[in-house]
């Protein structure tokens, strides 16, 4: 199974990310409950965060556009992405078994 590793890196000031925050993890929610993320958080100090991506077989670099265009904050500029296929070679049994 593809997986990715999404970094996201703030591009406007912490406040107006903090106003795009409960939008921005609503729409997380919804890659959570359709299987697609498997863990997000930010980082510290809060630059920017990551996401833990399972992809479908088939089309991931479709998936990980889609995953980023449909960020709010993507949408509204608050931040910008950096889309990262990834192959684990160690723990990858741990990931399949996450739901």
């Amino acid at each position: 199974m593809p997986y990715a590793i999404a970094i996201i890196r703030y591009r406007r000031p912490l406040d107006e990310v903090v106003a795009n925050t409960d939008d921005h993890r609503a729409y997380l929610r919804t890659l959570r409950s359709t299987g697609t993320l498997l863990a997000s958080g930010p980082f510290d100090p809060r630059t920017g965060g990551m996401l833990l991506l399972r992809l479908p077989d088939e089309g991931t670099t479709a998936a990980l556009d889609a995953v980023r265009d449909g960020d709010p904050f993507w949408q509204r500029g608050i931040a910008q992405y950096e889309l990262l296929p990834w192959n684990p070679t160690i723990g990858g049994e741990g990931l399949d078994a996450l739901t």
